[in-house]
């Protein structure tokens, strides 16, 4: 076995500190925090019987995100996959298609791009954002692809959309991304799941490409129990993912017709109205996890752990903490510890292009993504009250 550079004093040091922040004997990674008007909103709900994809409170926090990100149109989903695989049909994607996206992310990136029967292609990300390296995606594009009629091919098989995603809520270089995707006629999704309250260079993540979605799973830092959020700037794109992912109902007072074929992916009201107390105290939220980032990226300098920060241009929401150890032997060492003490720490997600059902796909080196995968572990990341 790899020798570790931590030693055991360093691991209880680590487990002490999160223990005294959160005064807690048991530790959780991330855990929603009910702050607010939650059970008042969901009162209403219920006494209004309106419970499932209709209802004032689905108006509501689709309003509430397009305030928050600037965007001029937002869509409810019953959850960031199925917001992500709307997002895909509506931007033109087809079966056989190609789609680039980053090996070190959730496995929903990937899966929602399968659904439709396209192949992710897995380029490197970049070390300091942990998202996709525009460097990495020109690369491969001027080596791997051509320009034929204005669109992307890779071989015979059309390159339609590129989805960077934001990794624990640090935006990546998607502004470089954007306008490499321009230059090749490539479609921009961003999968900004975990960075609702982000920013770049003053805009709000998701806000860069033809559209962009949100998650809302309980583990998010706004959470509707499970939800998620397409948001656009294009009309078009807006009323057709609200049309299909409501079945594609042709609106009528009694009757059930239908145009095409549609999904169930409506956010339930609900949701919603848990959702809409929980965005009423995003900014408290957003500034509590910031100042748990500071106290964290202090101790950790002191004991010579690279805690992980925003990246230049970027305010994050520090959705999800994290510190880069020196190896992975060191990285399993911690969490074997912090696990048998109750304080929940994880590794990042193992790559995409490395799970079985994503093996045979396309891949450049991804020497980024796999140093980083060896090395993360997320820390305990709630809000504290």
């Amino acid at each position: 076995m790899q020798k570790c550079k931590y030693s055991k004093p360093l691991c209880e040091e680590i487990v002490r500190f999160i223990k005294n922040e959160y005064n807690s004997k048991k530790i959780p990674l991330h855990s929603p925090r009910l702050l607010g008007r939650e059970m008042e909103y969901l009162w209403q709900c219920i006494d209004t019987g309106y419970v499932s994809s209709i209802g004032e409170f689905v108006n509501d926090v689709e309003n509430d995100i397009s305030k928050i990100t600037g965007a001029k149109y937002a869509v409810a989903m019953s959850s960031g996959t199925a917001a992500l695989h709307m997002a895909l049909i509506c931007a033109g994607v087809k079966a056989g298609d190609d789609v680039i996206t980053q090996p070190l992310s959730f496995v929903a990136t990937a899966n929602a791009i399968s659904y439709i029967g396209a192949s992710p292609i897995f380029v490197d990300v970049d070390m300091e954002t942990m998202g996709m390296s525009p460097q990495s995606l020109r690369e491969f594009l001027l080596n791997n692809c051509i320009i034929k009629g204005g669109k992307c091919y890779h071989g015979d098989r059309r390159v339609s959309a590129c989805i960077p995603m934001h990794t624990f809520g640090m935006v990546c270089e998607i502004d470089e991304i954007a306008q490499i995707c321009q230059e090749w006629g490539i479609t921009l999704i961003e999968d900004a799941a975990e960075s609702l309250g982000s920013t770049y260079k003053g805009t709000h993540s998701g806000r860069f490409g033809l559209a962009g979605i949100f998650s809302f799973n309980g583990n998010k830092i706004a959470t509707s129990g499970g939800g998620g959020m397409l948001i656009t700037d294009d009309e078009n794109i807006a009323k057709m993912a609200k049309h299909l992912s409501t079945t594609a109902k042709i609106a009528h007072q009694y009757e059930y017709d239908h145009d095409q074929i549609g999904y169930n992916y409506r956010m339930p009201n609900l949701n919603a109205a848990l959702l809409k107390a929980q965005l009423e105290n995003l900014d408290l939220c957003l500034m509590a996890k910031r100042r748990l980032a500071n106290r964290y990226a202090r101790f950790f300098e002191i004991l010579g752990v690279k805690f992980i920060t925003e990246p230049r241009e970027c305010i994050s929401n520090y959705w999800l903490m994290g510190i880069v150890m020196e190896d992975k032997a060191s990285r399993d060492e911690l969490l074997e510890f912090a696990n048998e003490n109750d304080v929940m720490m994880r590794p990042a997600w193992k790559l995409l292009s490395e799970l079985r059902m994503y093996q045979h796909c396309t891949k450049d080196s991804n020497k980024n993504a796999k140093y980083l995968a060896d090395r993360i572990v997320n820390i305990p990341s709630s809000v504290i009250s």
